[in-house]
């Protein structure tokens, strides 16, 4: 070989190795930001949802359904970026969902559980908590119902609500949790202001400023014990298939979860019309603040009975009796389970159990619960579609 070529040789691996010496390497998120990332985002439309397992350089580890670590959100099971925000007790508010025009809520896809269920006259409404995110403007928020002193009494939450009939107002007021109701006042804005977007005038709420005004009247909003939820990221087995959910609480009050198999999450679907309950009238329900489709991770339908507290032509006051235990469905990763809720008192957080008493397991994440009463109908299909519509005895 000439002198020559091997000098021509010589430059082109030179040149090369010289090129790759001066590429720079990717920059690799902590193991804290890649957990942080997979406990807060949500999709931002259906069909480009991420998947939501934390990456592959953070352990999958299960926990509950008690001794969480510090670090741990017991409501979802994941990690959270600062411990601190832990140390206080969780807010429930009030959010609604009708009058469809006034749709899309306000960071409903922040919150960690949602209770979805009926209120009265044919119409459903959110009973949203947040512990592990907080949000400037949370709503729009509305008045409160008879269920909701079960909700605030397990999660031993503070409570945001827009007033209240005055028989459910003195059910209330005479409760172990009078001293955590925050509602609208002259002088409480912060935490509750109204807003007029588009002329629009709602009131929201700020989580980040409801201990500190509970603790100026008086109340504690130190760290609470939330055991209950156990969560394993695999998915259970015994499973059936679990694929849409539809949930129906009137001719203008349904809703439909369908399942992604991309993100492994289900999205929420809203009527838009009256009836519907075939199929049409749905459409995607977005969040007003993060500007996403609404998604869980868990779905769980809980049968309880509903009975009217009060009922005169359209006035009507509806009382979800929560005792010890009842019949639960839940859905995740496209699967549906036949369970037992189960709890041990008033003040602590139920639990779901299999049939002969094995504790099930959430998926880590979200979760919303549909309330049905135990005279509801079900329609299981065998192609994984479920049908639930709340019948009152």
């Amino acid at each position: 070989m000439s002198m020559k070529k091997i000098f021509i040789i010589f430059m082109l691996f030179s040149i090369s190795f010289t090129g790759c010496s001066m590429l720079s390497p990717a920059a690799t998120p902590t193991v804290e930001e890649q957990a942080t990332e997979t406990a807060t985002s949500l999709p931002p439309t259906a069909t480009t949802a991420p998947t939501p397992e934390p990456s592959p350089t953070v352990a999958q580890v299960d926990y509950g359904p008690t001794n969480f670590p510090a670090n741990v959100n017991p409501l979802t099971g994941l990690p959270v970026s600062d411990p601190t925000r832990l140390d206080r007790r969780p807010i429930s508010i009030k959010i609604q969902i009708f009058p469809r025009e006034d749709r899309p809520p306000f960071a409903l896809a922040l919150a960690d559980i949602v209770y979805d269920y009926y209120q009265n006259n044919g119409l459903s409404r959110f009973n949203a908590i947040y512990y592990g995110n907080d949000a400037e403007q949370v709503g729009p928020v509305r008045s409160g119902r008879l269920f909701d002193g079960e909700i605030v009494r397990m999660y031993k939450a503070i409570f945001a609500f827009g007033s209240a009939d005055k028989r459910i107002l003195k059910s209330f007021f005479n409760s172990n949790f009078s001293d955590r109701l925050v509602l609208e006042g002259a002088m409480n804005c912060p935490p509750m202001c109204r807003v007029e977007p588009n002329g629009a005038n709602y009131l929201v709420a700020n989580t980040k400023e409801m201990g500190p005004y509970i603790v100026s009247k008086g109340a504690t909003n130190d760290r609470q014990n939330l055991d209950g939820m156990k969560f394993q990221f695999q998915t259970p087995p015994n499973g059936v298939p679990g694929i849409q959910i539809y949930n129906r609480f009137s001719i203008s009050s349904y809703n439909r979860w369908d399942f992604d198999q991309e993100s492994g999450r289900y999205l929420r679907f809203q009527d838009t019309q009256e009836d519907g309950g075939q199929g049409e009238g749905y459409a995607a329900l977005m969040d007003r603040v993060t500007n996403t489709q609404i998604v869980a991770d868990n779905v769980v339908v809980l049968l309880i009975p509903h009975e009217y507290a009060y009922k005169s032509g359209n006035s009507e006051i509806v009382e979800i009796k929560m005792g010890d235990s009842g019949v639960a469905y839940a859905f995740r990763d496209g699967y549906a389970y036949e369970l037992k809720w189960t709890r041990q008192n008033p003040d602590t957080i139920f639990s779901l159990v299999f049939p002969d008493g094995t504790p099930y397991s959430y998926k880590p994440g979200i979760t919303f619960y549909e309330v049905m009463g135990t005279s509801s109908s079900i329609d299981k299909k065998e192609n994984g579609v479920w049908r639930f519509e709340i019948k009152f005895p």
